[in-house]
């Protein structure tokens, strides 16, 4: 009995010693220890530079087990355990660990020299190119130019093609599966502004007011368009619309026919265009229906791959214009940041989000962007920017043009989106264009940068909706709100430090070598819609990352992006090449990718979704 005793005795001793020593040990050891740390010297880095861009991914989860593990993630204990060891393993306690003595960025708005846009516009008219008829053999998308020959000519009017509208939205909701491109339109405004726009091309004392005046156009839910609801991807949100954002108001003075809202990625918080709102449901890709079409502009993408208007208005914080652009055979413009107005758009993630167009062709990008693009009282990061210019348009050399080319970074795709690429690339050079290697330090840190800024923005903005509706939030969008609570304020400054850090990088060491950088648009195709992710969607960060690869450097630094369809796959889905720019210098990509546009000229493929108003 007493060896019993002194044993227990023994034992509680331990145990008593081992608690103080745990406890000693969680009160007195710093979270990182020096060696954890990376610090970095402000305009110097790593040489040589080491590609390390990630491909750590979560498992993927969808249907009743995603449902659960989201329920788990935005528990206690999951903001404990469960939250921070994701980020770990996503390498996002990357941005924890570095020691930057930048000054931080909050707005990629870069400083440029000579004058400043007094807000006049740029003419586009000159971009209207000669009346042409369609090859029988081959496709294009119906353009600007095609409305502008036809309602001049009178062979068609406004509300000639409004009814046309109106008959292929309908249709487009008896479909099996439904397309979803358009998820409000009213028959009545349709009507309105088409009859207003054909009045003035009957009228005598009446002009057109634009080259898009009676042009179809949609604009994406994130926008705010009267009459209709300003639901931004939810199911939860029913604000009606009482005021016009900037570039739906420029659309209605320029006479376009706003046929309707278009669908998105809930909240634009993903890559895919999955939505499983009741008020939306998910976007089908027009090239195959049993595909996604990217996001979060999912639906302005939809919508002008399926022929419903020529020209979309989409929004950009992480790739949302440039993802679906190239899954959907379309050509996306992300402008410099500060070049559009954001004033009306749903404030989510406000040091990143670009407003753009979505087109089918790239004179139709120019037109928008001289159209829409230019300072505006309403948003003050458009206040300081150089006058719109289309400057060098119709060139038909890129002579004396360098191009940059990081090879490992491009070739991380697959080996279909690569050769297609490479192909496009040769045609460039082609074009008497010069290819420079060039190195881009840092892409795994702009990579966690960007996710931590337009998460963090996000989590700010959507604190409410997260408080009061965190179970009508798709799965995949509350393990993205409750991975944002674990980001701290060092954690946002830092990402902001190292904004700074890449737009040097990118002014002195690769813009003072190249005029724009090439890359693939996306590392894949578009994926592939299963059933099981209809209900409860899906999150497969793999796919994000594969998605994203591209484009997280535009949103961070700001600088301007195009997409431009450049062929198709095996499957017969769509590859886009991606051109960037230095700030500022938007009529450049442009240039080029009206060039590189003839490289695919004769072999576009037609949708199997196409409604064709003009024949």
């Amino acid at each position: 009995m007493a060896e019993a005793e002194l044993i227990a005795g023994i034992l509680s001793t331990i145990l008593l010693c081992l608690l103080v020593i745990v406890v000693c040990w969680l009160l007195c050891v710093r979270k990182h220890g020096q060696s954890a740390l990376i610090r970095r010297e402000p305009g110097k880095y790593e040489a040589p530079i080491k590609y390390e861009l990630s491909h750590q991914a979560l498992p993927p989860l969808n249907g009743f087990l995603l449902r659960m593990v989201s329920y788990l993630y935005t528990s206690l204990i999951g903001s404990w355990v469960f939250v921070p060891s994701s980020l770990k393993r996503g390498h996002f306690d990357l941005i924890d660990r570095l020691v930057l003595d930048e000054v931080p960025i909050y707005q990629p708005l870069v400083p440029f020299d000579g004058p400043v846009s007094d807000g006049s516009d740029v003419s586009v008219d000159d971009l209207i190119i000669k009346e042409h008829a369609r090859k029988e053999d081959s496709f294009r998308f119906e353009s600007i130019s095609d409305y502008y020959h036809k309602y001049r000519n009178l062979e068609l009017t406004p509300s000639d093609v409004a009814e046309k509208v109106i008959e292929a939205l309908r249709d487009t909701e008896e479909q099996d599966p439904q397309l979803r491109a358009i998820v409000q339109w009213d028959e009545k405004e349709i009507r309105r502004m088409a009859t207003e726009s054909t009045k003035r091309f009957e009228s005598r004392r009446a002009q057109p007011l634009s080259v898009l005046d009676g042009v179809p156009v949609c604009v994406k839910e994130e926008l705010s368009c009267e009459p209709y609801i300003f639901r931004v991807g939810t199911c939860f949100r029913s604000k009606k619309c009482m005021e016009d954002a900037t570039i739906v108001t420029k659309l209605r003075k320029a006479g376009a026919v706003i046929i309707g809202i278009s669908n998105m990625h809930e909240l634009g918080m993903g890559t895919t265009g999955n939505n499983v709102s009741r008020h939306h449901r998910t976007p089908r890709n027009p090239y195959n229906v049993n595909h996604y079409t990217g996001g979060s502009s999912s639906g302005s993408a939809s919508a002008v791959a399926a022929g419903l208007c020529p020209v979309s208005i989409g929004t950009d914080g992480g790739g949302s214009v440039r993802i679906p652009a190239a899954l959907c055979g379309l050509v996306g413009l992300k402008g410099t940041f500060g070049r559009f107005s954001c004033a009306g758009c749903a404030p989510l993630a406000f040091t990143v989000t670009h407003i753009g167009p979505l087109c089918g062709n790239v004179r139709d990008a120019a037109i928008m962007y001289g159209m829409l693009a230019g300072p505006d009282p309403k948003d003050l990061s458009t206040k300081w920017q150089p006058p719109i210019t289309l400057e060098d348009f119709e060139k038909t050399s890129l002579t004396g043009t360098k191009m940059g080319i990081y090879t490992t970074y491009f070739e991380d795709a697959s080996s279909e989106v690569v050769d297609i690429c490479r192909k496009a690339v040769d045609f460039l050079e082609e074009q008497g264009a010069e290819l420079v290697d060039i190195e881009m330090a840092e892409l795994e840190e702009i990579r966690v940068a960007h996710i931590v800024a337009i998460l963090g923005e996000f989590r700010t903005g959507l604190k409410q909706d997260f408080a009061e509706h965190t179970r009508e939030l798709s799965s995949e969008n509350a393990l993205l709100l409750a991975t944002a609570t674990q980001f701290t304020c060092d954690a946002y400054v830092t990402a902001n430090k190292q904004r700074a850090r890449s737009i040097s990088y990118l002014q002195d060491h690769v813009f003072d070598k190249v005029d724009v950088i090439i890359t693939p648009a996306t590392g894949v195709t578009a994926p592939e819609i299963h059933h099981n992710h209809l209900k409860y969607g899906f999150s497969q960060t793999s796919l994000t990352l594969d998605l994203m690869r591209f484009v997280s450097i535009g949103n961070l630094t700001g600088i301007p992006c195009l997409v431009v369809p450049v062929g198709y796959d095996s499957q017969g889905l769509p590859v886009g090449l991606q051109i960037m720019g230095r700030w500022w210098e938007d009529h450049v990509i442009l240039r080029i990718g009206n060039i590189l546009e003839r490289f695919a000229e004769g072999h576009l493929r037609k949708p199997q979704v196409y409604y064709d108003y003009l024949e």
